[in-house]
């Protein structure tokens, strides 16, 4: 099967659990099980047909404010029904699922409550496809779960860029070990990122310049600067190296995304958030995430369709990489 064109593809190879696929004139864009875009749901890794794996990863046991991040995979799934009816998404000329076989692996499975069980089983899943030479997309859950993912990414590719889209540093070095404010303070003590590769952009909590070790493009310069002049920054800093790209969701001011655990005010605007991923054309992004919503907190879908439209964002992003 050809996940670029069958979208009945099988889930585990269960014939009876089928899905709609991403057609805009289909009779409901709603009925069905939710998935990424109405992707098919799908674990078959050995499909050389597959490009890209979207997981969902339901954990928020790592955050210091408010809990609920666990449910962004299922909100940002749901969101995405309001993307799926647009065959080429403006202002792109092409559909981007003709050109990458998209799946949905579901939900990475670990026993609640258990974060050592958790760590464990998303670094065994994304092991498994990465292995299989897939890229992964992945829809948070609190932003620990980019820790994980950057052990699993740096024994396939070793050390990596970081470009971080937060309000956050996320380099605490007091914080508990499982916390969604030390991570990037851990992985540097791993030696999985390079940092004098690495950038931050759309930061506006307590930063130590002269003691940080990645590049900042803080909020302030983020809304003030011309985008293109962002990108470039972005570019000369991130080079040729192979770059994971994580979006923490309270990047965007509360008004574009009021649905996350630590609001900031300040920060940016969706558009200019979306105008930023697409500037990173060219760059070896080799691992996505989306991260940090939190959709009891939202009002009318607006933080979940975010997280949406940034995740397909991503994936127009690798088509176009890909293409070029």
């Amino acid at each position: 099967m050809n996940p670029k064109t069958n979208n009945n593809t099988d889930l585990s190879n269960d014939s009876s659990i089928r899905l709609p696929g991403p057609d805009w004139a289909s009779p409901s864009l709603y009925s069905g099980m939710q998935s990424f875009m109405g992707r098919p749901y799908y674990r078959d890794l050995s499909n050389p047909d597959v490009d890209i794996v979207v997981s969902g990863v339901p954990y928020d046991l790592a955050t210091t404010g408010r809990s609920g991040a666990r449910f962004g995979p299922q909100g940002i799934r749901a969101a995405t029904y309001n993307l799926s009816w647009e065959e080429e998404r403006w202002p792109y000329n092409f559909n981007v699922f003709e050109k990458l076989g998209v799946i949905d692996w579901g939900d990475v499975e670990f026993t609640p409550g258990d974060c050592v069980h958790f760590v464990e089983a998303l670094e065994s899943h994304a092991d498994k496809v990465l292995e299989a030479d897939k890229t992964m997309l992945t829809l948070g859950g609190d932003h620990y779960i980019t820790l994980p993912l950057l052990r699993a990414h740096a024994r396939k590719f070793g050390p990596m860029a970081l470009i971080h889209f937060d309000a956050h540093t996320d380099i605490d070095e007091q914080g508990g070990f499982y916390d969604h404010g030390t991570m990037f303070h851990t992985a540097l003590e791993e030696g999985l990122l390079i940092p004098e590769k690495s950038i931050q952009i759309g930061i506006r909590t307590w930063l130590d310049r002269a003691e940080h070790p990645y590049h900042v493009i803080d909020a302030a310069e983020a809304n003030d600067m011309p985008v293109a002049e962002i990108s470039q920054k972005i570019r000369d800093v991130v080079g040729e190296t192979q770059a994971y790209l994580t979006f923490d969701i309270d990047c965007l001011d509360p008004a574009y995304a009021p649905g996350t655990g630590t609001p900031v005010c300040g920060g940016l605007t969706t558009d200019r958030a979306m105008k930023l991923i697409r500037g990173l054309k060219g760059l070896n992004i080799v691992g996505m995430d989306v991260a940090e919503v939190a959709p009891a907190y939202d009002h009318a879908d607006i933080t979940s369709l975010a997280g949406a439209t940034l995740a397909l964002e991503m994936l127009y992003l690798q088509a176009n990489n890909r293409m070029s």
